[in-house]
C-alpha cells in the first residue's frame, strides 16, 4: 500500500468515525466511551502482535509512557470535556485548525519539521476552509465563560496529541508501529480510567448502556477502524513522513464527516461547505506535494 493511499484510507476512516462517535456519546459518557474503546483496542492490538510474533520489548519506557499519556489520556480528556461544554462546530474548528499548527511548531522545536512558506500557506488555507465548513454548525454558547474554558480545553487536548505524535517519531524508528500502537493505546486507556471516574463518576447503570445494539456497532467501528487500522497507519506515516504531513488528515477527515452528515443526518449544505471543502483539500494537496518537490531537487542535485 502506497503512503498516499494509506493516508487516504486513514483520513476516510477517521472521517467516518465521527458519526458513530456522535451516536454513541448520546448513551455513554464520552470519556468512559473513550476508555472502553482504547482498552478493547489494546487487547486486540496485543492479539495481532502476538499472532505476528512481534517483539513486545520497550526500548524507551519513559518516552512511550509520555507519548501515551499525551496522545490518548491527555487529548481525549481535555477534548471530550471541552466538546461537552462548547458548541461542537466551534470545538471542531479549534481542534482541527490547531492540529497542523501545533504539529508543525512542536516538530520544528524538536528538529523534525521545517517551517517553510508552503507549509505556512497550507495551514492558513486549511484554517480558512475549516471556518467556512463549520460556520453553519458553530451554534451559540449558553455561558460565555464556560465556553471559553471549554475551547481552551480543546486547544490543550490538541496540543497534547500533537506533542505526543512528535515524540513518538523516534520510537517508530526503533520498534514496529503495531507494537508502538499497542503500548500507546493500552497505557493511554489505563490513564483514562481514573479521569473518567473523577469527572463522570461511577454508576453501574452506565455500563449496561454498552449492551445497546447501536453502541456496540459504533464501538466496533471506532475500535476496528479508528484504532486498529487508522492509528496504525498514522504511526507508520509519522515514521516515514513526519508528524506534520501525517497530521494533515485534520484537513481531510472533516470533509468526509460533513459529507456523511449531509447524506445520513440531513445536515445543512451550502456554498460555505462547498467552498470550505475545496479549500481544505487544496491546502492538503499543497502541503503533501512539498516533500515530492524537495525529493526531486535532491535527486537532481545528486545527479549533477
Amino acid at each position: 500500500m502506497s503512503r498516499l493511499v494509506a493516508f487516504g484510507v486513514m483520513a476516510l476512516i477517521w472521517g467516518v468515525t465521527w458519526l458513530p462517535t456522535k451516536i454513541a456519546v448520546q448513551t455513554v459518557p464520552p470519556i468512559l466511551l473513550a476508555t472502553a474503546r482504547f482498552l478493547l483496542s489494546g487487547v486486540l492490538f496485543l492479539v495481532i502482535v502476538r499472532v505476528r510474533r512481534l517483539p513486545l520489548r520497550i526500548p524507551a519506557l519513559g518516552r512511550i509512557v509520555a507519548a501515551s499519556l499525551l496522545i490518548t489520556t491527555g487529548c481525549y480528556s481535555f477534548v471530550f470535556w471541552g466538546v461537552a461544554h462548547a458548541p461542537s462546530g466551534l470545538s471542531a474548528i479549534v481542534n482541527l485548525s490547531l492540529m497542523p499548527i501545533f504539529l508543525a511548531f512542536i516538530g520544528f522545536l524538536y528538529g523534525q519539521e521545517r517551517l517553510s512558506v508552503r507549509r505556512v500557506g497550507a495551514i492558513g488555507l486549511g484554517v480558512v476552509g475549516l471556518v467556512l465548513l463549520f460556520s453553519g454548525r458553530a451554534g451559540a454558547a449558553e455561558d460565555g465563560v464556560t465556553a471559553v474554558l471549554a475551547l481552551l480545553s480543546v486547544a490543550v487536548g490538541t496540543a497534547c496529541y500533537a506533542w505526543g505524535s512528535v515524540i513518538s517519531r523516534p520510537l517508530t524508528q526503533t520498534m514496529p508501529p503495531l507494537v508502538l500502537a499497542f503500548w500507546e493505546t493500552l497505557i493511554g486507556a489505563i490513564g483514562l480510567v481514573p479521569i473518567s471516574l473523577l469527572i463522570e463518576g461511577y454508576h453501574p447503570g452506565r455500563f449496561a448502556a454498552f449492551w445497546d445494539g447501536r453502541v456496540l456497532v459504533c464501538l466496533g467501528v471506532m475500535v476496528i477502524g479508528g484504532s486498529l487500522i487508522a492509528f496504525s497507519i498514522f504511526l507508520w506515516l509519522v515514521r516515514d513522513w513526519g508528524a506534520f504531513r501525517a497530521g494533515l488528515y485534520a484537513f481531510v477527515s472533516p470533509v468526509i464527516a460533513v459529507a456523511i452528515g449531509v447524506i445520513y443526518a440531513n445536515e445543512p449544505f451550502g456554498w460555505e461547505e462547498v467552498s470550505g471543502m475545496g479549500i481544505m483539500l487544496a491546502a492538503t494537496a499543497l502541503a503533501l506535494a512539498e516533500r515530492s518537490s524537495v525529493q526531486v531537487d535532491q535527486a537532481a542535485s545528486s545527479r549533477s
